[in-house]
């Protein structure tokens, strides 16, 4: 590209950034929407890392760089970041449940609006999904390979159905202390792993450790953390219990589910991984100056912006595009840090290049699905990242609406 062409390019990024801004509620908090972009790319970066997809022969299955390499599991500490995902869900629900009813919206009508926003893209996946899997059986695929797949595609729905219970429970929510949570999920684990109690009482931490973040939102909306204290008791008491928890109490260091081990701080969630959501979500409310400073340059909010219009697309696709591009290479062989066991740095180094391959993936699946998204993503839509307002409604729409 000659340089009249670069330049054409970021005149033209520049002028669509502009107009994004420019569209922007003045009084939004840009903040929070960084936060949640960052909590989504997290995954799906995370989840791009660790997960392979092994071929033996006509097979498929799953594995994790960290069954080989487990002392990459500083990798997990970056990238899981739902606890930061929650934290702002829990802030901006209650908040967006407060202006709701200042204006008069019944619960039925809010906690509607919420959630067709939440489920109308799943429908998108599951009957993408459905066609695909009786496709591969009857062209003769492996059963274990089909059912790897549709795992994997379907794994974050579990995330989904957390999330819109809490959702629903918001105005229950509203002023719950998430220390009642973090006791539920202390005694939970004191029961199944220091008592000998049975396995499935973990399945409870799955509604109270991601309430604790949730919670914690909530005390956000309420003004309790806005002292940098906050972020720094919750910061340090949250990484010393999780250091604690690891080095003293036998839990493993990865912060997301290695196949094969016989504990996962995930799946259900452990107690060291609701203390490893609270020293991150101290992080992220340290940070938020920052970022609202970062926020003020046009390109760094258009991105966020968009990412933040497309999240749940971004999501629930990023897995396929994983599994497209794998399932692509295989016509080529088996092809390294694609195919062949994670096994070492090698592999790590080589998958580090698929990384744009998966991105495009991603690219075009959200071209062809983001319609059914409800941020603004189909015709008729408008969206709730970025909006326009006349002048005479832009303080009260600033203050009634977030998200």
């Amino acid at each position: 590209m000659t340089d009249i062409g670069v330049r054409a390019v970021r005149q033209g990024v520049r002028r669509g950034a502009a107009r994004i801004g420019a569209a922007t509620p003045p009084g939004r908090d840009r903040a929070v929407d960084a936060l949640r972009a960052a909590a989504v790319l997290g995954v799906v970066l995370g989840h791009w890392l660790v997960t392979a997809l092994v071929s033996d022969g006509r097979t498929l299955r799953t594995a994790s760089p960290l069954q080989h390499m487990p002392w990459l599991a500083p990798i997990s500490w970056m990238f899981q970041t739902l606890a930061v995902f929650f934290l702002v869900g829990g802030h901006v629900a209650t908040r967006g449940y407060a202006s709701a009813r200042a204006r008069g919206v019944p619960y039925r009508q809010w906690l509607t609006g919420r959630l067709s926003r939440l489920f109308k893209p799943v429908a998108a996946v599951l009957g993408l999904w459905a066609v695909a899997a009786l496709a591969l059986l009857l062209s003769g695929a492996e059963f274990g390979t089909v059912r790897t797949l549709v795992k994997l595609a379907l794994s974050p729905l579990w995330f989904l159905l957390v999330f819109a219970g809490l959702t629903a429970a918001t105005p229950l929510l509203t002023r719950l202390n998430p220390l009642w949570p973090l006791a539920v999920v202390l005694h939970v684990d004191l029961l199944r792993f220091g008592l000998g109690g049975p396995s499935w009482l973990g399945w409870v931490n799955v509604a109270a450790a991601w309430t604790v973040p949730y919670t914690l939102g909530a005390a956000w909306t309420r003004g309790e953390l806005e002292r940098r204290r906050a972020g720094w008791v919750l910061l340090g008491s949250g990484a010393a219990a999780t250091a604690a928890l690891v080095a003293w109490a036998g839990y493993p260091a990865s912060m997301v589910g290695v196949p094969g081990e016989g504990v996962s701080n995930l799946d259900p969630p452990s107690l060291a991984v609701v203390t490893f959501g609270l020293a991150q979500c101290g992080l992220a409310l340290l940070l938020r100056e920052r970022l609202r400073h970062a926020m003020r340059r046009p390109v760094a909010w258009a991105v966020v912006a968009l990412v933040n219009l497309s999240a749940m697309t971004v999501f629930l696709w990023h897995q396929t595009a994983l599994m497209a591009t794998t399932a692509t290479g295989l016509l080529a062989g088996r092809l390294p840090g694609l195919h062949t066991p994670p096994d070492g740095l090698g592999w790590v180094g080589v998958r580090l290049l698929w990384l744009p391959v998966f991105a495009l993936a991603l690219a075009v699946c959200w071209a062809a699905f983001r319609s059914f998204e409800g941020n603004g993503g189909g015709r008729g839509r408008r969206s709730h990242v970025v909006r326009s307002h006349r002048p005479s409604d832009r303080g009260a729409a600033a203050k009634a609406r977030h998200v």
